[in-house]
């Protein structure tokens, strides 16, 4: 079973997601400039709102670090061993997954682990202390054991790497290149969110002054540009509700928090580039959902022609009115998804044809909705 969210979000002059100089994401789509926001920018953000908003328990949630030998240290600290050992073991057991650790005890990449995960590694730790100290003496001292004590207690340790039912990671996945066999398929897909319309950045020439400086001094102190853009975008995701439940063990129950939290943040959800200097704070202006048993339908293809407001419809409702005739066509071609259920969400002036039977009065009403409908699905 496949849930769809498509979501059209307009927002104000902004710089949300920059590239290497520093500009706004771009790409070209129909043959014109679009603006883009990159789908890990999106995705860095949901769980950020999972966080910040307490969507989901800190137990489970995922953190994505280089730093996580001070992280397992620190807990093995509480549990009254010496800094200097507790870095040592933290880092041999590290040592025994096959991930190396660099300078100042990072690891050499990102390593994506949950909670639970990390709180397995800490009571491995504790419990096989003399075995890891051994190790951490062995590494210092150059030798490349591996002996069938050394191998037991890797594959040991490899079995708290089991997820952690982590939400965020059971939605998004991970790559661990040391431990291909712990590399966990995302149960959910995330575009990169484009711009209905043409969109060309502009420039924004800035001056600041001294608050010091005398009278008499003319001119300006600093001076710089950033660039921007204002653009309404066509966001895509979905979520494979049987990949998202075996990769939280079978937790139903968490399942469908996850996905609850999901929806949530994807509403509220908005990436934090330059937002000090633009703050722009726009929640999305159409939320629709869809649960079907299987293929998925993204919608980009519904600005291929970029919208262009006139004086009947501006941009957010000449996007609405292409996305819903865009369905229309779809289901006119290849009839209706299978065993479908539709949610939509949108003002009410909004001019909805094809999609007017789905729409729900609040986006409280699309969320129960959903809910709902995915329930029996989870329950298999």
């Amino acid at each position: 079973m496949l849930l769809e969210l498509h979501i059209l979000q307009n927002f104000a002059p902004s710089n949300l997601n920059r590239d290497d100089l520093g500009s706004p994401k771009s790409c070209e789509f129909g043959g014109v400039p679009r603006a883009r926001i990159s789908s890990q920018c999106i995705k860095r953000a949901i769980r950020q709102e999972f966080k910040e908003a307490n969507l989901i328990a800190e137990g489970d949630r995922a953190e994505r670090s280089k730093r996580f030998v001070e992280k397992i240290a620190k807990a093995l600290q509480v549990r009254g061993h010496a800094e200097a050992e507790a870095l040592a073991v933290a880092e041999a057991a590290l040592a025994l997954l096959g991930v190396k650790v660099a300078r100042e005890g990072r690891t050499e990449y990102l390593l994506f682990l949950g909670a639970r995960e990390v709180d397995a590694i800490v009571g491995f730790c504790d419990s096989r202390w003399e075995a890891l100290v051994a190790a951490s003496a062995e590494k210092r001292g150059k030798k490349d054991k591996k002996d069938a004590d050394t191998t037991a207690l890797a594959r040991e340790l490899e079995q708290a790497l089991d997820g952690g039912k982590a939400a965020d990671l059971a939605l998004f996945g991970r790559m661990l290149a040391d431990l291909p066999g712990k590399n966990r398929d995302g149960a959910s897909q995330v575009a990169h969110p484009i711009s209905t319309h043409r969109v060309v950045a502009e420039s924004d020439y800035y001056t600041a002054v001294d608050d010091l400086k005398p009278d008499d001094t003319a001119g300006a102190d600093m001076i710089g540009n950033i660039e921007f853009n204002s653009a309404c975008f066509y966001r895509y995701a979905n979520i494979d509700l049987t990949q998202l439940k075996a990769n939280l063990n079978g937790d139903a129950e968490l399942a469908e928090a996850t996905v609850r939290a999901f929806l949530l943040a994807s509403r509220d959800a908005v990436p934090t580039g330059k937002q000090n200097s633009f703050a722009a704070h726009n929640p999305p202006s159409l939320m629709f959902a869809v649960l079907r048993e299987r293929g998925a339908w993204s919608l980009a293809n519904a600005f291929v022609n970029p919208v262009r407001p006139d004086r009947e419809a501006g941009l957010v409702d000449g996007s609405i009115k292409a996305l819903d005739r865009y369905w229309g066509e779809l289901v006119a071609m290849y009839g209706p998804p299978t065993d479908s259920t539709l949610a939509v969400v949108a003002p009410a002036s909004a001019p909805l044809d094809h999609l007017e039977s789905a729409r729900k009065p609040s986006f409280s009403a699309l969320l129960d909705d959903t809910l709902a409908a995915i329930r029996p699905a989870l329950a298999v």
